[in-house]
């Protein structure tokens, strides 16, 4: 069961809505003070009926009651998800994805500024995985779309070309503002087209965009 924060002060104006959930008091209290003097984030006792909240879960690893919370979580309207974790198997990563996960913060690398990086870009809906995992991510998919029947075929046509080439930037790690000057769009055509192909193709976020893209042979 998830130790949760308790807060009984308003959202700061224009704060973004964290609460922070953890196996243990100590972890929670640990994260709570990384991310109490951070700008912009106001802790909150939960997310439910919070627009544009973000949860941060820390667990030793994903394991089934951790992806249990991350599934509730997800069907929060508007919430996003950080995952605070000491090991993700590869078994585990797409299961991640797949729940909603968009940022993930190894626990030795969890600092202030590390948390606040992840919610700020799990707010934003951007992706943002240690490199590591991302490597890690591109080749687990890449052996499953190898490893399908009729290796050969052409994919299923789900991306229009312009969304593939803003995925294929989100697969090199690439934020919105990067992605927008590279292919001279402005940023909000850039969220335009994230947010349409994940809306239409049902998928969680930019890290399950990749998955899907890498999935179906567009990368």
């Amino acid at each position: 069961m998830m130790v949760r924060t308790c807060s009984g002060s308003a959202d700061a104006a224009g704060a973004i809505p964290v609460a922070v959930y953890a196996d243990d008091p100590i972890s929670l209290a640990g994260v709570r003070s990384q991310l109490r003097p951070q700008p912009g984030v106001e802790l909150v006792d939960t997310v439910s009926g919070r627009a544009g909240a973000v949860a941060v879960l820390v667990a030793e690893a994903p394991d089934e009651p951790t992806l249990s919370s991350l599934r509730r979580l997800a069907r929060t309207d508007g919430t996003r998800a950080v995952l605070v974790a000491a090991t993700v198997r590869e078994s585990e990563l797409l299961q991640v994805i797949e729940c909603g996960v968009g940022a993930i913060v190894w626990r030795r690398e969890a600092t202030g500024h590390r948390l606040h990086q992840a919610v700020l870009a799990a707010s934003r809906g951007d992706g943002d995985l240690p490199a590591d995992l991302l490597g890690r991510l591109m080749t687990q998919v890449g052996t499953m779309q190898r490893g399908a029947s009729g290796s050969s075929d052409t994919p299923v046509h789900g991306l229009a070309p312009r969304e593939v080439d803003v995925v294929r930037l989100v697969a090199e790690g690439m934020d919105t503002g990067e992605i927008a000057s590279k292919l001279s769009y402005s940023e909000r055509t850039v969220k335009n087209v994230m947010h349409g192909l994940t809306t239409r193709l049902q998928l969680r976020n930019r890290a399950h965009a990749v998955a899907y893209a890498l999935r179906e042979g567009y990368i």
